[in-house]
């Protein structure tokens, strides 16, 4: 159960930074304005907040794993709202990434 947690609140948290981050690219750089601007900044600060909910209590060991999760997310984001197509290394970086989350978070360790 604590893994299922962990994994939604990976994924929500993704969704609220790399979101708050193209929301803001979208305000700034597609000239949408400062309606996206300030929702990005929210959802960004509502990342921050979500990333405190892991059961683990090691702030490096959820970061460096959250980064897996971003970068995966990331190409994830662009495909779906770009139409980004990522080539084979991306998508085999990707994966990588994402083995280090499963070896970092998940891999069972003698406390």
């Amino acid at each position: 159960m604590l893994t299922a947690r962990s994994i939604a609140l990976f994924l929500l948290a993704a969704l609220l930074e790399i979101g708050g981050a193209w929301l803001v690219w979208q305000g700034v750089r597609e000239h949408r304005g400062w309606a996206w601007i300030g929702a990005g900044v929210l959802a960004l600060g509502a990342y921050g907040f979500v990333a405190t909910l892991q059961p683990d209590a090691d702030f490096g060991r959820i970061l460096a794993a959250y980064g897996g999760i971003f970068v995966a997310g990331s190409l994830a984001w662009g495909m779906a709202a770009d139409g980004y197509r990522p080539d084979r290394y991306d998508v085999l970086g990707a994966l990588v990434c994402l083995i280090g989350v499963a070896i970092i978070m998940y891999v069972p360790r003698d406390r």
